[in-house]
């Protein structure tokens, strides 16, 4: 297991993609240096802009991250620092995707949870009761709670909490998950990153 493998796992379009992206600036990264490793062993590097980034790797379109990002950063612990390496993953969706692009990029990402040590889980809370879309609650998140909660570095991101309709859905999410840790953000606006931040902290 890779200690300071921090990867981000959740169904297409929850808004994964912001979230590292903005988290790496809430960290204090002004340029991201991005290695996108994809499933045949391509890796490219590229330096972003924050503003950059968000343009060219977020869509409201679903599956626009078909590869592995991976981002260095450091986190400050008192006097010392910590590195952790932030890895965007594929979204997953119910059912076997029609397109083998996907389906390998799937397939990666979950070769990764495997190996990880911190799992952020993301889900969308504005989604959660509107049963059928692609960003929903569905068979999948439930999937991914029961494998990874055994391990102390497993945390639900409950996204897009500026959304009127997630505090409904953040309940649900409660009562669904009662053993599991709920973190309530808003990756657009940077709410609750500092009990992320210590979450991973504290998991490194």
């Amino acid at each position: 297991m890779k200690e300071n493998e921090c990867v981000i796992i959740g169904k297409t379009n929850v808004g994964k993609t912001l979230f590292v992206i903005n988290f790496a600036e809430y960290l204090g990264c002004k340029i991201l240096k991005v290695e996108s490793v994809y499933p045949d062993g391509r890796q490219f590097e590229r330096l972003f802009s924050i503003k950059e980034a968000t343009l060219k790797l977020t869509d409201s379109n679903p599956h626009k991250t078909k590869c592995l990002h991976k981002i260095n950063v450091t986190i400050p612990v008192g006097k010392k620092k910590k590195k952790v390496l932030i890895i965007d993953s594929c979204g997953l969706i119910e059912g076997i995707h029609p397109e083998e692009e996907i389906r390998k990029a799937i397939s990666q990402t979950l070769a990764l949870v495997r190996d990880s040590k911190i799992i952020l889980h993301m889900i969308d809370a504005s989604a959660v009761e509107k049963k059928g879309t692609l960003n929903s609650l569905g068979e999948v998140d439930y999937q991914i709670a029961q494998f990874a909660q055994l391990r102390s570095g497993y945390a639900i991101l409950a996204n897009k909490m500026d959304l009127l309709e997630s505090k409904n859905g953040l309940n649900k999410l409660k009562g669904e998950f009662p053993a599991n840790y709920i973190i309530p953000i808003s990756a657009l606006y940077k709410r609750g990153f500092k009990e992320v931040k210590d979450f991973v902290v504290r998991n490194v």
